[in-house]
């Protein structure tokens, strides 16, 4: 019964779900063509609203733990660990005065109404995972962007996500980049939990009632000498708040 009930509910959702994704994107076009960058920017985070919405639908609750006012005057990095799709529009919604942008693979750039549009419109950095050159010019593009415009990027430097939940081993690649360009950078460690649980079935049904947590860590000042163990403590940080049940 419950599985049954899931199956309705999850229809409704990718119907409202979807129906966002495509009015929006004409909606972004719209704004950004004829109103400007900034405007373009608002659409996505109305847009990012109204996915939590949606994603209310199916019972699920959304709680960022420990919220911090993060500086607006300073570029971020926001490190975190990777379990769902649905990890992204809380984030935006969340760091929605810190203009959130992305460093993504290259692939979501296109065939995704409203956030393959966005990507390449918005200040993304798309990189292409099997061009080392492209990979490293895109980034370093990226964090002049950043630093110019005291924007904020998110990375997930496991790379993909985790299915289960357990955090794969972080990449500091992307990171380390971006740092070395932007001097007066602060990363900011964010720990997601619970929406890996959203996989229960796949991508049908989705389950009901999921809580997603965000613990917002204490932001970390790079120091001038990058070490590894400056990136082992990030990724120790986020890990070790990641809870299993």
């Amino acid at each position: 019964m419950y599985k049954i009930i899931a199956i309705l509910f999850s229809s409704f959702f990718y119907l409202c779900f979807g129906l966002l994704l495509f009015v929006f994107h004409g909606i972004q076009i719209v704004t950004r063509t004829l109103l400007g960058f900034q405007a373009h920017k608002v659409s996505v985070d109305i847009l990012n609203f109204f996915l939590l919405r949606c994603l209310n639908i199916l019972g699920t609750r959304i709680h960022f733990n420990n919220p911090l006012d993060l500086p607006i005057n300073r570029p971020l990095i926001i490190v975190a660990n990777h379990q769902n799709t649905f990890d992204i529009p809380p984030l935006i919604w969340y760091l929605r005065k810190h203009h959130l942008k992305f460093v993504s693979k290259k692939e979501l750039g296109k065939g995704i109404p409203s956030v393959s549009y966005n990507l390449r419109n918005g200040g993304s950095a798309l990189i292409d995972r099997k061009n080392h050159r492209q990979a490293v010019d895109e980034i370093n593009r990226h964090a002049q962007l950043l630093s110019k415009n005291n924007w904020s990027t998110l990375i997930f430097p496991e790379g993909t996500r985790s299915k289960t939940g357990i955090p794969k081993k972080f990449k500091s690649r992307g990171v380390q980049t971006l740092i070395e360009k932007m001097p007066n950078v602060v990363v900011v460690p964010i720990t997601i939990n619970n929406s890996w649980k959203f996989n229960r079935w796949g991508n049908f049904p989705l389950p009901l009632g999921i809580k997603m947590t965000f613990d917002v860590h204490q932001p970390v000042e790079p120091p001038v000498d990058l070490s590894k163990d400056f990136f082992n403590s990030i990724e120790k940080t986020i890990t070790d708040a990641v809870v299993l049940d």
